[in-house]
């Protein structure tokens, strides 16, 4: 069985293209993981971030509103298909809500992949625009 994650988090006094930018580009993605990335805007492009642990494609994108990746973490049984991760970004004023739906996420991981959005993502990026220092949770194996 599989489930699917959505979130909700609203980015006070940030514009649309400031996330888009810290997903897609590869150098601000790397610097809010702490490790490289690989991403690219190129249909079929692969994807690669935490050292190996998560892998994808890129399927889709209109710049500064919408991302679709096929994604997977290393742990996954082999049986199991890629899950598909999507980030909507949807202006309010000055402030961005960010949804992220991520859907066919296999049970066993679900809740450690809710979890791992905020603390590698949302958390991570909210103290990078406001110009403090990125806290990362520790994973697994460090």
């Amino acid at each position: 069985m599989s489930k699917q994650i959505t979130q909700k988090i609203i980015f006070k006094k940030t514009k649309p293209k400031d996330l888009f930018d810290l997903y897609m580009n590869a150098k601000k993605h790397s610097l809010i993981s702490g490790s490289p990335v690989i991403i690219s805007s190129k249909k079929g492009s692969p994807f690669v971030s935490h050292q190996g642990y998560i892998t994808g494609q890129h399927v889709y994108a209109i710049k500064d509103k919408i991302i679709v990746q096929t994604w997977r973490a290393m742990d996954w049984d082999a049986n199991e298909p890629d899950s598909v991760f999507t980030i909507v970004l949807e202006p309010k004023g000055k402030d961005t809500v960010l949804h992220a739906i991520h859907s066919n996420v296999p049970d066993k991981h679900a809740e450690g992949i809710e979890k791992g959005w905020h603390g590698h993502y949302w958390n991570p990026w909210k103290q990078h625009l406001s110009g403090k220092k990125i806290k990362r949770p520790v994973m697994e194996g460090n």
